[in-house]
């Protein structure tokens, strides 16, 4: 299989940066999977799982939004925040997303339906770190 080279990069450090056979991710107007060849794009990533696929191995990467961008040099991922599996404290996360819970009584009208979009997200991740697969 050809590779590519990725880089994840978040305001804290470089979180990834090699070549891989293919990286997935989640996507504004849906998930995606890039390969080398990939035609260019640049997509607004939603929070969610980014996995890279490197030998068969996949390693699976929180980000919490971002920017994709493939060009003819591969794929590069600004993220506002980047964690991995290994590094992800579960019961912080899991506290994260009830204090988001509790916040949405703050907000109201647009405020309300992004907080509430972003909590689905959250949820969404969590499930995805509580089902079996992810063990």
């Amino acid at each position: 299989m050809a590779t590519f080279h990725f880089d994840l990069v978040s305001p804290e450090k470089l979180a990834f940066s090699g070549e891989v056979d293919q990286v997935d991710i989640p996507g504004v107007e849906g998930d995606f999977g890039v390969l080398a060849g990939h035609a260019p794009v640049v997509a607004a990533i939603r929070p969610g799982i980014l996995t890279v696929t490197t030998g068969g191995k996949h390693e699976k990467i929180i980000v919490l939004g971002g920017i994709a961008e493939v060009s003819d040099k591969g794929l590069t991922v600004l993220a506002d925040v980047a964690t991995s599996l290994a590094e992800l404290d579960r019961a912080q996360f899991a506290a994260t997303v009830s204090e988001m819970e509790e916040a949405l009584k703050e907000h109201e009208g647009d405020e309300f339906d992004q907080a509430i979009a972003r909590l689905d997200h959250f949820k969404s991740i969590q499930h995805e770190l509580n089902s079996t697969a992810m063990h």
